[in-house]
C-alpha cells in the first residue's frame, strides 16, 4: 500500500478575525500565497460578524481553526490544552514570560492571550513549519507565547493601531524574540526600526492591490461641476465609523460647502459611531444629501468608487494614539480614477501627493477639507488630472505582486508534493 514520504510544512496564520470585510488587504494576501503554493492553517482569535464576505475569501481553501474567542465559553477546551502541554520543555518558559507580562498589564484580555496560545499550541499541526500573526497586539501576543510553548520561530505583520496603542516595552520584547517582521508604511518601519535591538528585522512592504481585482476604469471622465441640482458631484467614503477615520470632521466639512454647490455623499462602512454620526448630520442640516450604506461587499464597493467622483477620508490621529496606516480604500479609489481628498496623516503621504495626485490637508481641520473639497467640486479637469496620475502612480508603485515575493520568500519555499513509497 502506497504512502506517503513526506509531510508539506504548514505556516499557521494567527489572525484577530476572520474573515472581516474591513481586511481585504490580509485576504488579498493569503489568497497570493496560496496561489505561489504555500501551505497555510488559519488561526483566529475571533469568530467573523460581518453577514457577508468578499469574493477573495471564497478563493482560500486553508482550514480555519477558531481559538475560544473568552475562555469562559470553552473551559474544557482550555484546560485539555493545558494538560496537553505543560510538560513541554517551553512551557515553563512560556508561562515566565506570560506572569511578567500579566504584572505590567494586569488585564482579562492578557490572561485570555495565555489561554488561547495554550490551545493553540496543543492543536498545532504537527507538521507546522512557523507561526506567522497579522497584527502585533494581541495575535503577535497570542503568537508569541505559543511559539515559546511549542519551540518554533514567529514572525509578524504589522500595521497601525497594534503598533501605535501598544506599550513600547512591549514592542521592544516582541521585536527581540521575533524572527522578522513587515510592515506596511515606512513611517511604521521607522518607529519599529528604532525600537530594534537588531533593526534588520524590520522590513518595509507595502500592501498594495491585487491589480487583476481592481482594472483601470478606462471610461472615466470628470464632468460634474457642481453647478447642476439634477447631476450633483458625487463624493464618497469607505470605512468603518470609528473616532480615527474622522468622519464628525468631514461632516462639518461638508455642511460648510457652499450653498451653490450640489454635491451628494455616500458612506460605505459599519461601525460604533454611525448613529452619533446620523445624528450630527440631522443637526448639521445635511442628512438628505447623505446615503448610509453599511458594511458592503467589495463588488459593491467597486461600483460605489466607479460612481463617484471624489473619494474623501479624513483620518486623523485618534486620543488614544490610534491612527491609519495606509488604508487600502485610497488606493482602490485611485485605481477607479475618482479624484483623492484626505488627511495628512501617517503613511498617507507615501501615496497622495498633494496637488499632483490629489489633495492633502491637515487633520482635524474641517474649514481646510471644505476648501479642498469646493475646489474639486468645481473643476472637473483638475479631478482628471489628479485621477489619471494618481491611477499612474498606483500602478507603477503599489501593484502587490511586487511585494508578495518577498513575503513568500520570508515565509518558505512552497509545498512539495510528496513521493510515495511502498509500506512493508
Amino acid at each position: 500500500m502506497p504512502t506517503p514520504e513526506c509531510e508539506s510544512p504548514v505556516i499557521v496564520v494567527v489572525l484577530k478575525g476572520y474573515p472581516r470585510l474591513s481586511e481585504t488587504f490580509i485576504a488579498q494576501e493569503l489568497l497570493a500565497l496560496q496561489r505561489r503554493g504555500l501551505d497555510l492553517a488559519l488561526v483566529s482569535l475571533r469568530h467573523p460578524t460581518d453577514n457577508t464576505t468578499h469574493p477573495v475569501h471564497q478563493e482560500i481553501s486553508a482550514p480555519v481553526n477558531y481559538l475560544p474567542e473568552y475562555l469562559y465559553q470553552e473551559p474544557l477546551r482550555v484546560l485539555k490544552s493545558w494538560w496537553c502541554v505543560r510538560n513541554n520543555p517551553g512551557y515553563r518558559k512560556a508561562r515566565t514570560v506570560w506572569l511578567k507580562d500579566l504584572r505590567r498589564d494586569l488585564t482579562p484580555n492578557r490572561v485570555r492571550r495565555f489561554g488561547q496560545a495554550l490551545v493553540l499550541a496543543a492543536e498545532m499541526p504537527p507538521n507546522a513549519a512557523m507561526i506567522y500573526a497579522h497584527f502585533l497586539h494581541t495575535p503577535a501576543s497570542v503568537a508569541r507565547y505559543a511559539s515559546l510553548v511549542t519551540d518554533r520561530s514567529w514572525s509578524c505583520s504589522a500595521h497601525a493601531k497594534d503598533i501605535w496603542t501598544s506599550p513600547e516595552w512591549e514592542l521592544r520584547e516582541k521585536l527581540a524574540e521575533l524572527s522578522w517582521l513587515v510592515t506596511c508604511t515606512s513611517v511604521n518601519a521607522d518607529y519599529l526600526s528604532s525600537l530594534a535591538v537588531d533593526d534588520t528585522k524590520v522590513s518595509l512592504m507595502y500592501h498594495g492591490l491585487d491589480m487583476s481585482r481592481f482594472p483601470e476604469f478606462s471610461e472615466r471622465h470628470h464632468a460634474r461641476d457642481g453647478s447642476d441640482r439634477t447631476a450633483p458631484v458625487e463624493i464618497v467614503s469607505v470605512g468603518r465609523a470609528v473616532a480615527k477615520k474622522g468622519y464628525d470632521d468631514l461632516l462639518r466639512a461638508l455642511a460648510a460647502l457652499p450653498a451653490d454647490l450640489h454635491w451628494k455623499f455616500t458612506h460605505i462602512g459599519g461601525g460604533p459611531l454611525l448613529k452619533d454620526l446620523k445624528a450630527q448630520a440631522k443637526d448639521l442640516g445635511i442628512a438628505e444629501n447623505l446615503d448610509w450604506r453599511g458594511a458592503l461587499p467589495q463588488g459593491e464597493v467597486l461600483q460605489a468608487l466607479k460612481a463617484a467622483d471624489i473619494f474623501v477620508l479624513a483620518s486623523r490621529i485618534a486620543e488614544d494614539g490610534d491612527r491609519d496606516g495606509l488604508p487600502n480604500v485610497l488606493m482602490e479609489a485611485q485605481s477607479q480614477k475618482a479624484a483623492v481628498v484626505a488627511t495628512n496623516v501617517s503613511a498617507i503621504p507615501e501615496l497622495v501627493i498633494d496637488d499632483e495626485t490629489g489633495l492633502l490637508v491637515p487633520e482635524r481641520d474641517p474649514a481646510a477639507l471644505t476648501v479642498a473639497l469646493s475646489r474639486l467640486i468645481r473643476e472637473p479637469a483638475l479631478r482628471q488630472q489628479f485621477s489619471d496620475k494618481g491611477n499612474r502612480r498606483l500602478r507603477d508603485l503599489f501593484d502587490a505582486n511586487r511585494w508578495i515575493g518577498s513575503l513568500a520568500e520570508k515565509l518558505g519555499p512552497p509545498s512539495q508534493p510528496c513521493k510515495t513509497g511502498t509500506a512493508t
